[in-house]
């Protein structure tokens, strides 16, 4: 992705984010922030509180459920450019699975109660966010299962 500096100019370029009214994309900058974390840092814990999405900026995240006998294991990994979380979206609003920074990661983070309370009073915003993110719940919930099928261990 080129040098952006502000969120609402990453949001623009952003193909998540693609054929969204300039309105919208306006709304949704006032609930960025920028985030770092370092290799090996949570990004968040499966059962948490689950008050945001990120994007991905720079670096990488491995998706991962701790699995009895097996212990951790790798569901995918994503890279920048992808979305992470989804979980904000479904009540009771609790992460289904652990993210951990694999190397050093740079994000834009969505908070989640901001982004629900515009859904609230902006369906079209709503109906932007549901159709980007069902594709990611269906990925995830497909890859999760590949992996948890896989006798082979795969340990984080």
């Amino acid at each position: 992705m080129a040098e952006i500096h502000g969120l609402d100019e990453l949001l623009n370029a952003h193909p998540f984010f693609a054929s969204m009214d300039q309105r919208i994309l306006d709304d949704l900058a006032g609930c960025a922030r920028n985030e770092r974390f370092d290799d090996g840092d949570t990004v968040f814990s499966e059962g948490g509180f689950a008050d945001r999405f990120y994007i991905i900026r720079h670096g990488q995240v491995a998706v991962q459920v701790a699995v009895p006998g097996r212990g951790p294991v790798v569901l995918e990994t994503l890279h920048a450019d992808d979305i992470l979380g989804w979980s904000w979206l479904v009540p009771p609003y609790r992460w289904t699975f652990d993210a951990r920074a694999v190397g050093l990661l740079r994000a834009v983070s969505l908070d989640a109660v901001c982004l629900r309370a515009k859904m609230e009073t902006d369906s079209e915003l709503g109906y932007h966010l549901l159709n980007r993110f069902v594709p990611i719940m269906g990925e995830r919930l497909r890859a999760a299962r590949l992996q948890l099928l896989d006798p082979s261990p795969s340990v984080a």
